[in-house]
């Protein structure tokens, strides 16, 4: 379990407080491309801007999400590698989906918002099935980092035809990714973290049959949120859904630090020890009386 940290003491302040230096680097990486894309007219700069502009804001969310203050809540590598291909799957799997509902005409908001919030928890089930004991307090992170995936390759996608629609036009491409980049956490993001911190805690409750209402009750709810984001047609909706969406993500995201937090100081740096090796290996029963 690389991610715990058994001499007990708190991650580095510029760990636990780095998504700040992310938004702030990005920025400053964003508007420097711009200028120099704009003024040497190059376009070879635009595969990096698209990446800057989509990826800063989910990035420094995640970041937030999956560092505690003794631990991040996940393994870092399990974290990058759900960004990677749950992005992809979440990707190819709305677009084959939707492109099939919308070949026998029955594409509509609900369904496409039933789609993606569908396909960005593939990947999520699958680490939540094979690797729970890694990620036990990490579930929101799990979520956010699958979330992120989709939302910075939906958002260059969005890029690139806005590209293409405007004729090269770089105003509308720019316009479009601090749109959907900055708002980002109001929707991919926040909506399959939440999700997924329903999933993780399942295992908290000592009804099941509560656990799985929870689990339903968020995955109906940001469903509800989607399709009210994808036809609201004014700014008064968006703010209004934005604002619940990120207010309930930092909700769960400090409740499960809290918890992770909690448990360190509980159970201290030995049993740490004792519970990495029961989750990793399994430790044999001389083992445990060393410890």
């Amino acid at each position: 379990m690389e991610h715990i940290k058994e001499n007990g003491k708190a991650l580095p302040w510029f760990q636990r407080f780095a998504w700040p230096f992310v938004i702030a680097g990005g920025v400053l990486s964003y508007v420097a491309l711009l200028l120099v894309m704009v003024l040497t007219r190059n376009p070879a700069l635009f595969p990096a801007l698209l990446v800057v502009g989509a990826l800063t804001t989910p990035l420094a969310v995640l970041l937030f999400a999956m560092t505690g203050r003794y631990r991040t809540l996940a393994p870092p590598s399990l974290i990058v590698m759900t960004v990677l291909v749950g992005g992809v799957v979440g990707i190819i799997g709305a677009g084959l989906l939707e492109g099939i509902a919308g070949a026998f005409g029955m594409e509509s908001v609900l369904l496409v918002a039933i789609v993606e919030e569908t396909v960005k928890l593939i990947v999520p089930l699958v680490v939540l099935i094979l690797a729970y004991p890694m990620t036990a307090f990490g579930g929101v992170a799990v979520g956010v980092a699958s979330g992120t995936g989709f939302a910075v390759l939906e958002t260059m996608g969005f890029g690139f035809v806005a590209l293409l629609e405007r004729g090269g036009g770089i105003e509308a491409v720019d316009s479009v990714l601090l749109l959907r980049g900055v708002l980002a956490p109001a929707g991919h993001v926040a909506w399959t973290g939440l999700v997924c911190a329903a999933l993780w805690g399942m295992r908290s409750w000592r009804n099941p049959a509560l656990g799985i209402l929870a689990v339903l009750g968020a995955y109906l709810s940001v469903i509800v949120l989607h399709a009210g984001w994808d036809t609201a047609l004014s700014e008064g909706p968006h703010v209004l859904i934005g604002l619940l969406s990120v207010a309930a993500l930092i909700t769960v995201t400090l409740l499960a630090k809290r918890r992770a937090t909690r448990t360190q100081d509980a159970v201290g740096p030995v049993a740490e020890r004792v519970l990495s090796k029961t989750m990793d290996h399994g430790p044999t029963e001389t083992e445990l009386k060393q410890e």
